[in-house]
């Protein structure tokens, strides 16, 4: 089976216990307007150009037969222009470029190929305690490639895990029990008006698939993403923290702090993000407050997140 991934991460150590590979898969049901991986949202694989690598030889512009790349003429914007319509992903422009600036954000790849590069560190995933982890996008999203990638980790002892924000139908979830050891869940913002207005899609479906995981007694690590101004809100921990501790106290959670390293891609992409260009990372007293409400709720807090403040 075929998917489409944005990359493959090895060594990776903040996406579940040990050194671990995370194979970024496309495609998202939500549509956050702080999304650090812009190039996920949809499953499709799209060509970028880096302004900065390019030496101005045209030769991009002259290899495409499909006529998708032209010269900006005007003083402002991107030397090379692409034509979205008209760009077939040939692949013959980026063969070309000597210098790299046009590259695919991502490729297209079988499960099988995946899981052979996956396996080459599969001693240090045993020495570390480490793993696997399917994030994206979301792995829900593109489940029957996901599934064939965490069964066959399975088959060969690996330990799985997922990154989700668990907009799915139940019984795409119900697959996934069985061959996922951790579910790494992204819980955004509690109001659902709010979330609607965030991320495009309600919140109502992430609860109840939260609800059943748990009534289902897998291991979970709930993630919140803190957007300032936006889930950076002291009343929007304190209600998902409720909501997690009457799920089950026993179920941990990571903030996860703000940070710009994303506005280049935005830039590729042509889009002006202003909640990314205009925010900064918290600082650590706010940290310390936010998870200040986190363990009023009885909420258990990694003592190594707590060692790091």
């Amino acid at each position: 089976m075929e998917g489409n991934i944005i990359e493959i991460e090895r060594f990776a150590i903040h996406d579940g216990p040990g050194i671990r590979s995370t194979v970024f898969l496309k495609g998202c049901p939500l549509n956050c307007l702080w999304c650090q991986n812009p190039e996920g949202k949809i499953n499709k694989i799209n060509l970028w150009y880096f302004e900065s690598k390019c030496i101005h030889c045209h030769k991009c512009v002259s290899s495409c037969r499909n006529k998708a790349l032209s010269i900006n003429e005007e003083k402002t914007g991107p030397h090379i222009l692409i034509n979205r319509d008209k760009c077939k992903n040939s692949a013959s422009c980026v063969f070309v470029c000597p210098t790299e600036a046009l590259v695919f954000d991502g490729e297209n790849i079988s499960s099988d190929e995946v899981v052979e590069i996956l396996l080459r560190d599969k001693k240090f995933y045993r020495n570390s305690g480490g793993g696997i982890t399917i994030s994206g996008g979301d792995p829900l999203y593109q489940y029957e490639f996901a599934i064939e990638i965490l069964k066959s980790c399975k088959e060969n002892k690996i330990h799985t895990a997922i990154e989700t924000c668990l907009y799915a139908e139940r019984k795409i979830v119900d697959r996934f029990i069985d061959i996922v050891d951790l579910f790494i869940v992204d819980l955004k913002i509690w109001n659902t008006e709010l979330h609607e207005k965030y991320t495009g899609k309600s919140n109502k479906l992430i609860k109840s698939n939260f609800e059943y995981l748990s009534s289902k007694g897998v291991k979970m690590l709930v993630r919140i993403p803190l957007v300032p101004g936006i889930t950076a809100l002291k009343d929007n921990i304190r209600d998902i923290a409720g909501f997690v501790s009457s799920v089950n106290a026993d179920i941990p959670i990571e903030l996860i702090n703000f940070n710009n390293f994303c506005e280049s891609k935005y830039r590729n992409m042509g889009i002006d993000n202003e909640i990314i260009r205009r925010n900064k990372p918290l600082n650590k007293k706010e940290l310390e407050e936010f998870y200040k409400i986190i363990l009023d709720k009885n909420i258990r807090v990694e003592k190594e997140i707590i060692a790091k403040l």
